[in-house]
This record gives structure tokens, sequence and C-alpha cells, in this order.
């Protein structure tokens, strides 16, 4: 009972504080590609080939910045980036997306900015934007 009314003081406390962390140095285009990911424990990519990537694109961009806690952050021709937080602790986690018009693919890659583990936050962030994709 008594770590009920701790946990009951100091959770509003944390709830105020937000995890953001530093932004990871390896945004944006590389080579004409996202970053890989350095570990699946905390980041997670993928890859779709559109028959329409331009339709494809703006989907996704749509279903991102649709994205509960979701702050676009930057957009131009074929790269986006958004902030994601998490409702909890306010975590920041970093998403990104970009077309490439040649090879009708869309890449899209999900970084969470702290920790070592996003117990699949990231993964389930993209299956949303694959579900949008589908539908």
């Amino acid at each position: 009972e008594s770590m009920q009314l701790i946990a009951s003081l100091f959770l509003p406390l944390l709830m105020l504080f937000h995890f953001v962390g530093p932004v990871p140095a390896d945004l944006g285009v590389h080579n004409g590609q996202l970053s890989p990911c350095p570990s699946p424990a905390h980041c997670a990519s993928r890859t779709w080939v559109q028959a329409d990537p331009q339709a494809g694109f703006q989907t996704l961009a749509d279903a991102a910045a649709d994205l509960p806690r979701s702050i676009v952050v930057e957009r131009n021709d074929g790269y986006l980036h958004a902030e994601v937080s998490s409702a909890l602790f306010g975590f920041v986690d970093d998403l990104e997306l970009l077309l490439l018009d040649d090879t009708q693919e869309l890449q899209a890659r999900s970084i969470s900015r702290l920790g070592d583990s996003d117990l699949g936050v990231n993964a389930r962030r993209l299956m949303e934007l694959d579900a949008a994709l589908e539908a």
C-alpha cells in the first residue's frame, strides 16, 4: 500500500518530464538511401515497392502525420522526418520516409533516441504504416 502511495505521488511528476535525447546524427538521405538501422533492438526499417510511388509516399506521409503525438519536422519532395513521442514519458522516436522514384520504392525507418530496447514500438509503428498502404 505504501508503494501505491509513492507511485501515485511520483507518477504525475515523472509524466512532466520528457525524455527527448539527441537527434540521431545519421538522419536524412545518405547515398540516395535512408541510413540502415544500427540495431534492431531500437530501430526498424521497411521498404515497399509501389506501382505509383508518389501516391504511396503521400499515403505514408499522411499516416505518419496522423500518428498520435507525431510532429512533422521536415518535409520536402520525397522525404519526411517526424518526431513521435510516447504517451507516458515522452520518449522521442524519429520516423523517416523516403521516396525513390527511379526504383519505385518507398523506404521507412523508425529509430528510438534513447535506450537499448524499444520493446517493439518502432516495428509496430511501421506495421501501422504498412496497413495504411494496404488500405
